[in-house]
């Protein structure tokens, strides 16, 4: 009997002992459980059920590096795919991974086809951009045969002979580079597995047709210049600008307005002041004695190039014919001789001086100029009086004293050259002949004091004064 009881109590023994070791295996299971995904646990798009959050983040970063693609649909159901191992496409899971699971384990690890256990995080996503456009540049519907550029209606380009005319648009399936080139790296950026070029505005489309009213306008305009010519006047001679050139130098800007052409412009301008600029050139200029002589300096005509291209350039977008002059930096008195009827003449081997106005000699005098043998000559060319003044005193250099070379009074100072001018100098008892040679001036004109008042009467800043020998 006692034997009996004995066997009962270690058969319990045995069975409570047995119930404490599975009870310990189910909570050693649960608790290895909590440390995995759900089955059917989805981030990112990447199945993670039953990994821990380690093997899960190797899972998800290791499939984007090996098996991503994108791929990238057309309007006529074609597709491109761009293989994220080409372009070294990495995505690094920061943060998340481990709320994820802790949301999982505190509402009772559900699972199963009901549940939905996809979850999205964010993510450092990284690829490279040159093998990007690379890949992009390539793909068919950018550089394929069956391309077709979309193109806006425009006006064509100078034809000689013929008029500008509108060419209609051209609806293609061009795609936008710039445009496509944001979309697919906002997909990648984003992990998107497909885009469609439609829906994401990837495709160039026509935004002028060729019923556009400002469009028909502007083709207008630029008709219109084949129409007009623009004639330059230079005294009696004239230069003709037909719109038939005019219209070769014209295009249609994007904003409706008409492109002048501003390197043929000023190329034309250029022709213009090679041809009729004379200031800082050699003139023909016949002398009271009959010589013919060419004759230079800073007086006379020069044309402002830059000031000139504008007009010229307004003119042909007004699109009206004119006549002008053009815009000069410097003037002369007359656009056929410069100098006009009305100058002084110094006839520096005669040594005399004449005044001409309205083509009629009025004064003339007997004179004295720049001292040869001294190196004072007075200097050749054409020149303009800068002022003139009464009771003045002329002098030389300064020198190391405080003293001046020479302190000459004069009544009647007329300069036309720096300080060398037209003067009395009543310390002369004969001018003329050779005295110029040997004891001549500084380099001014020396007159008789009476020839001096008198010319003094009759000159005026900016008459033109012609030096001579």
């Amino acid at each position: 009997m006692d034997r009996k009881r004995n066997h009962v109590l270690t058969m319990a023994k045995v069975l409570v002992l047995t119930g404490v070791f599975i009870l310990a295996g189910q909570g050693n299971a649960l608790a290895d459980a909590s440390l995995k995904f759900v089955p059917g646990t989805k981030i990112n798009g990447v199945f993670v059920g039953g990994m821990t959050v380690e093997e899960a983040k190797v899972q998800i970063e290791g499939f984007y590096g090996r098996e991503y693609n994108l791929t990238i649909k057309t309007k006529d159901g074609k597709a491109e795919v761009i293989k994220g191992s080409d372009i070294g496409y990495q995505v690094v899971i920061t943060d998340g991974l481990k709320s994820i699971l802790d949301e999982q384990n505190a509402s009772g690890r559900v699972a199963g086809p009901a549940e939905d256990n996809s979850r999205s995080l964010k993510s450092t996503v990284a690829f490279d951009e040159g093998k990007l456009k690379e890949k992009l540049n390539g793909l068919s519907f950018v550089s394929g045969q069956g391309v077709v550029t979309t193109v806006n209606a425009r006006i064509s380009a100078f034809q000689q002979g013929e008029p500008f005319t509108i060419l209609p648009e051209v609806q293609g399936n061009s795609v936008n580079m710039g445009k496509l080139e944001e979309v697919v790296k906002g997909g990648l950026n984003q992990e998107l597995r497909e885009i469609s070029l439609e829906d994401s505005g990837c495709y160039d489309a026509v935004t002028v047709t060729k019923d556009d009213p400002g469009l028909k306008a502007q083709c207008e305009a630029l008709n219109k210049v084949r129409e007009m010519q623009i004639t330059y006047t230079f005294g009696n001679r004239t230069e003709v600008l037909l719109g038939e050139e005019l219209s070769s130098w014209i295009t249609a800007g994007a904003d409706g307005s008409i492109q002048v052409n501003q390197e043929k412009a000023a190329a034309y301008v250029k022709t213009l002041g090679d041809k009729y600029d004379t200031a800082g050139r050699g003139r023909n200029f016949r002398t009271t004695s009959g010589r013919d002589l060419s004759l230079s300096g800073a007086y006379g005509w020069q044309i402002n190039q830059p000031a000139e291209v504008g007009e010229l350039i307004a003119a042909i977008r007004g699109g009206q014919s004119i006549t002008k002059e053009p815009k000069y930096l410097k003037a002369a008195a007359d656009r056929n001789n410069d100098w006009g009827g009305t100058y002084v003449e110094a006839d520096m081997s005669a040594q005399h001086v004449y005044m001409y106005k309205d083509g009629a000699l009025v004064w003339d005098a007997p004179c004295v100029t720049g001292n040869v043998s001294k190196n004072y000559t007075t200097p050749e060319g054409i020149y303009t009086l800068s002022y003139k003044q009464t009771d003045r005193i002329l002098r030389g250099d300064k020198k190391a004293d405080g003293t001046y070379e020479y302190e000459s009074h004069v009544d009647y100072w007329m300069p036309f050259n720096g300080g060398i001018g037209f003067h009395d100098a009543n310390w002369r008892s004969k001018f003329g002949g050779a005295i110029y040679k040997n004891s001549g001036s500084h380099g001014c004109v020396n007159l008789p004091p009476k020839k001096a008042k008198d010319l003094y009467s009759l000159v005026y800043s900016g008459i033109p004064v012609i030096c001579f020998y």
